[in-house]
């Protein structure tokens, strides 16, 4: 059966956003600590940005103003906005979709702020977006998801035909746990590590998925 709805994570899957946040943290981290900011690990991309924060603190034995850090790079984020890469397929699946009158929307771990500044940059047709200032818990939690399905719409008993575009491991959770069929990008992990966190399709974007959803 064809899918009822579409659910789309944000950060690797409509956009490669890696250098809008990292200048942030950098630029933030710099601010606050008069330091160089390390590395983001692998395990870290898709989680929500007070989980990165902690990091980012912990390593210099500050974990203490893990909170300052947060709200330092959310400031970045927005007063140094970088407008992030548009990934390929976005427009003709969303086009799609809205022509076929099938439900979407956006379910990120990122702040709403950066999604909204993103797809107004980027004149992106989404109108249902939430951010993670909307979950009281962020992915992994299925919380987000469940939330975006039920703003379009959906109840319970439609989750089984609903898909989940992630490219995060942390995101995959979210999507199994929200008894949604979780496809992979595979932007940040390949096919292997994303069927075995429960990718059910794994595609290298979404340009791929919608090929083959309208043949």
């Amino acid at each position: 059966m064809f899918p009822k709805g579409f659910l789309f994570d944000f950060d690797g899957v409509i956009v490669d956003s890696f250098e809008s946040h990292y200048s942030a943290w950098t630029s933030a981290f710099k601010e606050l600590f008069d330091t160089k900011i390390a590395p983001l690990p692998k395990r870290h991309i898709g989680k929500s940005p007070m989980i990165i924060a902690e990091y980012f603190c912990s390593v210099i034995g500050k974990e203490v103003q893990t909170e300052e850090l947060f709200f330092l790079k959310d400031s970045h984020l927005d007063t140094h906005f970088k407008v992030p890469k548009l990934l390929p397929g976005v427009v003709e699946f969303t086009s799609f979709l809205s022509e076929e009158k099938i439900p979407y929307g956006i379910a990120s771990n990122a702040t709403k702020q950066f999604l909204k500044n993103s797809i107004h940059h980027l004149n992106l047709n989404f109108t249902t977006v939430f951010g993670v200032e909307d979950y009281v818990k962020p992915k992994p939690s299925p919380e987000a998801y469940i939330t975006l399905a039920k703003a379009l719409g959906f109840k319970n008993n439609d989750f089984k035909d609903i898909w989940i575009f992630e490219d995060s491991l942390t995101g995959t959770k979210a999507a199994k746990l929200a008894g949604m069929i979780p496809i992979g990008i595979s932007t940040q992990y390949n096919e292997e590590e994303l069927k075995k966190a429960g990718s059910v399709l794994v595609f290298p974007t979404l340009l791929e998925a919608y090929e083959y959803l309208t043949k």
